[in-house]
């Protein structure tokens, strides 16, 4: 799968260069300084600097998965650091959900010699925000980009708390081809790396099934109507059979209100994107909605505990599964530091390549030997009476996934 989008990647590659020598007018030796503090075991504070979406569009991922991430680091320093010695130090600038500000924040941070760097809940701001800790050899990590170019287009110190799209367009193509669908309509846009691979790794992946994409759309993010691809579904004849788009808010909620209200009643499969309380709130026009995301969000089992905590720093209960996964990269950087013993962002780095079995709350998690993507479970979730309903929970096998290429 081509990347489509290329001259906005050569437009953040000049903005990260640009922003690179702003990191060089903030500090000098970043890395040395960063790599001498808290080898060999010595106690030390691991500086995180946390590039975060808490306004714009991205606000929505990016916000609970702080809140998850700050809790779970208080309560790792209120316990004494990690193994007793290793203590969380955040530093939090917001982005504005925008790619330049993800460089110039980024910039920022990394001269103040971090250890670890986190990047915005999608792959292009990240991507802007990557380049420079790959220049500077510190670990970044998304709080939950999907798309699997993120760390094509960074390098080998660039990760993501997430799994990647084209898994999870391999789970959504295989519960279509499970429930005997033979034809889909896919529907993206060029806007993003995530809005516009994800369809392509979707039909891929159901016509290596056997099934056919009949009908190929495109939309623009932020348009006001969908009246025009809504018709065009219409004239399909016969109607598909599923309907798949990673469109995320407002997209979403746009498109569904006017492919229900025309009276096109082909189920809809979702991505990860659409797992907020916006999705909820549409009542019966997202009745049977299904879509691909970490996890069902439940205050039963290991979540119960979860939830109790988030209930008493916040004062009120978790929305979204995105507030879990920012808890459950605090619980994978723990693991990291343990297994480097180190401040070091060298040794960091070194240690989250090689984490496998991390056991987060929505289940295990691992990078060694996979393509720096989180390999972990991806739940399938069903829009039943306004409620997330789990369907299934899902692992598909990497020589089924569909792969990845700039």
């Amino acid at each position: 799968m081509k990347y489509k989008n290329r001259p906005s990647l050569v437009m953040k590659s000049i903005v990260s260069l640009s922003a690179v020598m702003l990191v060089a007018a903030c500090s000098s030796g970043d890395t040395e300084s960063t790599e001498a503090s808290g080898g060999s075991g010595e106690a030390c504070a691991v500086k995180v600097g946390i590039a975060s979406s808490q306004t714009g569009s991205l606000a929505y991922i990016d916000v609970p998965n702080l809140e998850g991430f700050e809790m779970w680091a208080e309560q790792v320093n209120a316990a004494g650091g990690v193994d007793g010695k290793f203590t969380i130090e955040n530093v939090v600038k917001d982005t504005r959900s925008d790619a330049a500000q993800s460089a110039t924040v980024a910039a920022e941070l990394l001269g103040q010699e971090i250890s670890f760097l986190i990047t915005p809940g999608d792959a292009d701001p990240s991507i802007a925000a990557g380049q420079l800790a790959q220049d500077a050899g510190v670990p970044a990590v998304s709080w939950f980009g999907s798309s699997p170019i993120l760390p094509l287009a960074v390098g080998d110190r660039m990760f993501s708390n997430a799994f990647g799209d084209n898994a999870q367009a391999k789970v959504l193509a295989d519960y279509a081809t499970d429930k005997g669908f033979k034809t889909a309509y896919t529907l993206g846009s060029p806007d993003s790396a995530y809005t516009n691979l994800l369809p392509g790794f979707f039909k891929e992946a159901f016509e290596a099934n056997g099934g056919t994409v009949v009908g190929e759309g495109q939309f623009s993010m932020g348009q006001a109507s969908f009246s025009v691809i809504v018709d065009q579904i219409k004239a399909i004849s016969p109607a598909p059979d599923v309907i798949m788009t990673p469109a995320y808010e407002p997209d979403f909620p746009t498109f569904i209100k006017a492919l229900r209200g025309a009276g096109v009643t082909s189920v809809v499969l979702g991505t990860d994107g659409i797992d907020s309380p916006t999705t909820l709130a549409l009542a019966d026009i997202a009745e049977g909605v299904l879509y691909t995301t970490a996890g069902v969000l439940k205050n039963e089992g290991k979540m119960a505990t979860f939830y109790t905590d988030y209930n008493a720093k916040y004062g009120k209960d978790p929305e979204t599964i995105y507030a879990v996964t920012g808890y459950e990269m605090g619980m994978t950087l723990e693991a990291a530091i343990k297994s480097a013993q180190s401040c070091s962002a060298e040794a960091i780095w070194q240690a989250w390549t090689n984490l496998e079995g991390v056991q987060g709350i929505t289940g295990p998690i691992s990078y060694k030997g996979g393509d720096r993507m989180a390999i972990r479970e991806i739940a399938l979730i069903e829009i039943k009476n306004s409620e997330r309903t789990l369907f299934g929970t899902f692992a598909p096998d990497p020589a089924t996934v569909p792969k990845a290429q700039l």
